[in-house]
């Protein structure tokens, strides 16, 4: 009977095994590090992009905050030179203003009303007077709201009885206090113009009031 040892046989397809098995551990190493190696290229060219972008985003919003500055200086040298160009009209408005308003007073103080002193604040002018009854006093203030272009919103700021005279002369008056302010020529060119652009309320009803 011939025996045959298979030992030597079996002992080479178990090494040639071992062998493939580490040879498949390298080659999976080697394709992993590769894949490594290509997410990792893949995900710097993304960032990268990503930065130029997010540089581009950054240099246009800082070109746009520039503007928006420029915008905003060019806004307040238009402002201030519509106020000097107001404040230029209303000193020229105002050279008449003195002769207009005496003119005024004169055509609204009713009879009976002796005014003492004529006191000019800004816009604003405070007159102070005797009157021969409260009623005169009242008629007076219905005169500058209703009746004057050049004067409105007359605010009585005091008025008491008083003496004036001696003897025989001595009369019982009331002493009064009004405090009352000026139209500039632009207010009452706005009030002769409802619909200019002084008016814009009255100017926007005039609009919608067309078909």
């Amino acid at each position: 009977m011939i025996k045959i040892n298979l030992l030597p046989h079996r002992e080479e397809r178990r090494k040639q095994r071992k062998q493939d098995f580490y040879s498949l551990l390298v080659l999976a190493a080697i394709v992993g590090v590769l894949i490594l190696i290509l997410v990792g290229f893949y995900n710097a060219s993304a960032i990268s992009t990503q930065n130029a972008r997010n540089l581009l985003i950054k240099d246009a919003n800082v070109k746009l905050d520039e503007e928006i500055k420029e915008i905003a200086t060019l806004r307040e040298e238009i402002e201030g030179l519509k106020a000097r160009q107001q404040a230029v009209e209303d000193l020229q408005g105002d050279r008449n203003q003195p002769v207009y308003l005496l003119a005024e007073l004169v055509a609204q103080t009713p009879e009976g009303i002796y005014l003492r002193s004529v006191k000019q604040d800004g816009q604003r002018i405070v007159l102070l007077g005797y009157a021969q009854s409260n009623e005169r006093v009242s008629e007076y203030l219905k005169n500058l709201t209703n009746n004057s272009d050049w004067l409105n919103k007359p605010d009585l700021i005091e008025i008491k009885s008083t003496g004036i005279g001696q003897g025989k002369d001595a009369k019982k008056v009331s002493d009064f206090t009004i405090n009352v302010g000026i139209r500039r020529p632009r207010d009452l060119e706005g009030a002769a113009n409802p619909a200019s652009p002084a008016n814009p309320a009255q100017a926007n009803k005039a609009g919608a009031a067309k078909p």
